[in-house]
């Protein structure tokens, strides 16, 4: 049996020196601020610069992967010998899980022999996260590429985001909510709770009036989702924000005692529609 690799694309959300130690294959979806394309990875951009851009009234436009390049990858380590496991940006926000499965069905087609599993997470940021390291630890444990693929794909509803936003412009922006409810919701310092739904897209499920409530609410939320006799693992990831990043890491460890917190920003590719201030927390429950 072919040895595999894992790739997955850029909006993972996962410390570099993490991702290099286990060989990830990165697929960058890129973003343009001023008309000036950025790739993650190759030509980015430091976040601390990208969000004052945000701040400074910049409203950034993002791009899902180019097949050209999704194909390039793929024939680089296909023409290794070996075959790959992707997992790909929710495609309930992205059209880059059907450009990564059209590109491999092209490669298998045209390699005799080669596999090329894709695997629509219907998740993003450090959601995405999880389900790679999930991936990474099977195949640490002598899983074959589809034992993987398989368990990711019947699992991967069992994987919770939730999230809030402060700056609502750039949901409105984005098409994600009215401009009505934008402005009176700025006005009023209201901030919305919202979910990546069983689709892997958007979907409000709650609102309160002020930040600290609505990081609150993330924490308080863990265990209508999840079993907290058997939480391990609660990710987060941020917009900006570390200070109510850390807030929210002290609340849960204090709260349901977990240990393996990790806290990284949010990437600019999502960044672009979240804005400074985003706030998402990730972990394994028992359903969206």
């Amino acid at each position: 049996m072919r040895d595999f690799i894992i790739s997955t694309d850029s909006t993972e959300d996962l410390p570099d020196a993490y991702l290099k130690e286990n060989n990830i294959e990165i697929h960058p979806l890129y973003y343009i601020i001023d008309e000036k394309e950025y790739i993650p990875g190759v030509e980015d951009m430091p976040v601390k610069e990208f969000y004052q851009a945000l701040k400074d009234g910049k409203m950034p436009t993002t791009s899902a992967a180019n097949p050209e390049k999704v194909i390039e990858k793929f024939m680089q380590q296909v023409n290794k010998g070996y075959d790959i496991l992707h997992l790909s940006f929710s495609s309930g926000l992205s059209s880059s899980y059907n450009v990564a499965e059209m590109c491999a069905e092209q490669i298998m087609e045209e390699v005799p022999g080669s596999k090329i599993r894709v695997v629509d997470t219907l998740s993003g940021t450090v959601g995405q996260g999880l389900l790679l390291i999930k991936a990474v630890n099977m195949k640490k444990e002598g899983k074959n590429i589809d034992e993987i693929a398989d368990w990711l794909n019947e699992n991967k509803l069992h994987l919770i985001h939730e999230f809030t936003v402060s700056d609502l412009n750039h949901l409105f922006h984005g098409g994600r909510l009215s401009k009505t409810s934008a402005i009176l919701g700025t006005m009023l310092n209201i901030q919305p709770i919202l979910h990546m739904d069983d689709k892997g897209g958007l979907e409000a499920i709650g609102k309160v009036r002020g930040r600290k409530k609505a990081l609150n609410t993330l924490v308080d939320n863990i265990e209508k989702k999840a079993d907290i006799t058997t939480l391990k693992q609660v990710y987060i990831s941020h917009g900006d924000c570390i200070e109510d990043a850390q807030y929210v890491a002290d609340r849960i460890k204090g709260k349901y005692g977990v240990e393996d917190i990790l806290i990284h920003d949010i990437c600019p590719t999502i960044g672009a529609h979240t804005a400074q201030g985003a706030m998402v927390v990730a972990y394994f429950g028992t359903n969206r």
